[in-house]
This record gives structure tokens, C-alpha cells and sequence, in this order.
């Protein structure tokens, strides 16, 4: 019986791992990548912007 037991808590733990996944996913949008290109372009220009003049160690 202790057997069964130890098999059945990886089951368990599997089914509520699945069940937590699902419940964590539903209300996830699908976004495009607007907002993190915009990141991107906004941090680009800011480092060519930049120059600190601290070149070379």
C-alpha cells in the first residue's frame, strides 16, 4: 500500500501542476511585438545618444 501511496503523489502532483498551468494561462492576451520593438528602437537611440567618454579601462 505505501507503494501505491508513493506512485500516486507524483499523479497527483502532475494533475494539479496541469490544472494550476491552465488556470495561470486563461487570461493571458496574444500581443504582437509592438511594445517590446519600441523598447528596443527607444534603448537604441538612447545608447547612441550617450557617450560617457570612459573608453578603455
Amino acid at each position: 500500500m505505501a507503494a501505491l501511496a508513493w506512485l500516486l503523489i507524483p499523479l497527483v502532483a502532475a494533475i494539479a501542476a496541469g490544472l494550476w498551468g491552465s488556470w495561470a494561462n486563461r487570461t493571458r492576451k496574444v500581443r504582437g511585438d509592438g511594445p517590446e520593438l519600441d523598447g528596443y528602437a527607444r534603448f537604441r537611440a538612447a545608447m547612441e545618444k550617450s557617450d560617457s567618454g570612459a573608453r578603455g579601462a
